[in-house]
């Protein structure tokens, strides 16, 4: 798992300018790995640390009395975990919600080379003084998060 440039090929990459912040992380797929980024991205969101569930529920809390929506309230037709599905290719999920603090998307792309790769993308535009604050809190987790997220895809595809 390493952090690397944000990838030029993502539907993300007209958000990149300007943004408040952007990061991606890619991890190599153990060979006979599922090559479906539908799989891929439930199964990079799925079953998230019982740390994370209480990070979430605190945000959710401490958030909602400025008026910052709440996880289990994003709107959107499909979802992946909490986060809505904003558009998807073949090899290419890009989720995301829009709020007053900020707006976000998150990406999960495919790189099939010799090797297939999954980058997880996000972007982060800030709208206001409570979208910088917010973003500023929440950063250091967000990296765990994501991290974290990446090494247990690895790891669940390796006993597969």
């Amino acid at each position: 798992m390493s952090r690397i440039a944000p990838p030029a090929e993502s539907r993300l990459s007209d958000w990149y300018p300007g943004a408040s912040l952007t990061d991606s992380f890619a991890v190599a797929l153990p060979p006979g790995a599922p090559a479906d980024v539908d799989t891929l991205a439930t199964l990079l969101f799925a079953d998230p640390p019982a740390w994370f569930t209480i990070l979430l529920a605190i945000r959710d809390r401490v958030m909602t009395p400025f008026g910052v929506k709440a996880s289990h309230t994003l709107s959107g037709g499909e979802h992946i975990a909490f986060f809505p599905v904003l558009s998807r290719s073949t090899d290419e999920i890009v989720l995301g919600a829009d709020d007053r603090h900020l707006d976000f998307r998150a990406s999960v792309l495919l790189r099939r080379t010799d090797r297939t790769v999954v980058v997880a993308t996000t972007v982060v535009r800030c709208h206001n003084l409570l979208g910088r604050l917010y973003l500023a809190a929440i950063l250091p987790f967000h990296i765990l998060v994501v991290t974290d997220a990446l090494r247990r895809l690895r790891r669940r595809l390796q006993r597969s």
